[in-house]
């Protein structure tokens, strides 16, 4: 429960938070949305280019969005719930990292275009998957506007922005106003265009399309990226005193979200295995039928 006198005395400084701007917790996310977005961009530019098949890439570009796009809805969940301990500095990361997964997903969208057409039940519980994370997405722009606007003091808690609460001066609200507006209307026009894209019957200008679009959501990825990297304690500046550097500590726990990016390879390995023995008897069976 929130307490609103949290509110009037500031802490000089303020817990670090590993699990969500650990270096482990972000380099896995990070590293698991640019395979995606490779993956996204190999499938679209074979098909513009009419190259050779991407089943392998295809099923695990599935795999890789899904897990994107959950991951995005838990973090922003969890974000909005620790809203009366959670500092401004992990929250902006955490919205951040929403911005990310909307991105990768969303070019997943683009490049698996095909499969979620074919597939009714797929198509909708891609959007309202879609829908429930653009939502959140907004509430926690909301916030972050809010503490723009008001300038609380970093170390208090971000639901304090509703409160009267002590103020910090900042010289880079107009900079900040802008950015994050843009970032809110952005992810709006990204999910508008998306619902189109997926009841859209015109193949006119398709492949453009994708291909330009593709182009646009890599730049909002890249961008959230570096965002993420300088801001975060982990590899960048805080804007925040940390009162210890467990976000730099390689932990149990961040050490295992990285190890768990092994297990997209052997999945890859796994389908890869049964491609080529479903090739390999699809072979011998037309030798034994010719014989």
């Amino acid at each position: 429960m929130f307490d609103s006198q949290n509110c009037t005395t500031v802490p000089t400084e303020t817990k670090s938070d590993a699990g969500v701007a650990g270096a482990g917790v972000l380099l896995s996310f990070i590293i698991t949305a640019g395979i995606a977005l490779v993956l996204s961009a190999w499938i679209i530019f074979s098909e513009l280019l009419r190259k050779s098949e991407t089943k392998i890439a295809r099923k695990l570009l599935l795999s890789f969005s899904d897990q994107q796009i959950i991951t995005g809805i838990g973090l922003q969940s969890v974000g909005l719930a620790k809203m009366g301990t959670m500092v401004p500095y992990h929250f902006f990361i955490i919205w951040m990292l929403s911005s990310i997964s909307t991105a990768t997903h969303s070019a997943a969208l683009l490049a698996l275009y095909h499969d979620f057409k074919r597939d009714w039940v797929l198509r909708w519980l891609r959007e309202f998957l879609m829908f429930v994370n653009l939502a959140l997405s907004c509430t926690s722009g909301v916030f972050v506007l809010k503490d723009i606007t008001t300038q609380i003091a970093p170390t208090l808690a971000i639901a304090c922005v509703w409160q009267d609460s002590p103020t910090v001066k900042r010289d880079d609200i107009p900079r900040s106003l802008a950015g994050t507006i843009a970032v809110i209307v952005g992810q709006c026009v990204v999910y508008a265009m998306a619902v189109w894209y997926l009841h859209s019957k015109s193949q006119r200008w398709l492949q453009i399309t994708r291909a330009i679009s593709f182009v646009f959501l890599m730049a909002i990825g890249v961008g959230a990226t570096v965002r993420v990297i300088t801001l975060s304690s982990a590899f960048g500046t805080p804007s925040v005193k940390l009162a210890d550097n467990g976000e730099k500590d390689w932990s149990f726990g961040q050490l295992l979200g990285v190890l768990l990016l092994l297990l997209p390879l052997i999945s890859a390995l796994e389908i890869y295995r049964g491609e080529f023995a479903c090739f390999a008897a699809g072979n011998i069976a037309d030798e034994f039928q010719v014989k």
